[in-house]
């Protein structure tokens, strides 16, 4: 478990590295670009969220449906 808290993944990003980035970004696409990469990707990212959420409501669904299910058995004695 504590080779996992050692990964370079794991470190915070600071303002010099968002800032290089950034820079990277807008040399490799052009200020033209950007707004329509921005668009892109919080599209996918509410694409993302909006599965995320109904994945969850199913895993919830079938929770209460064995809850109920287990209710059932208990009161028919079974």
């Amino acid at each position: 478990m504590s080779q996992l808290m050692n990964l370079p993944f794991m470190v915070s990003i600071g303002g010099w590295e968002v800032l290089l980035i950034f820079m990277v970004v807008l040399l490799l696409f052009g200020a033209k670009r950007l707004p329509e990469l921005a668009k892109g990707l919080g599209k996918g990212i509410k694409e993302f969220k909006g599965a995320v959420e109904g994945i969850e409501k199913e895993l919830d669904e079938a929770a209460e449906s064995v809850e109920k299910a287990q209710e059932t058995d208990h009161a028919t004695g079974v």
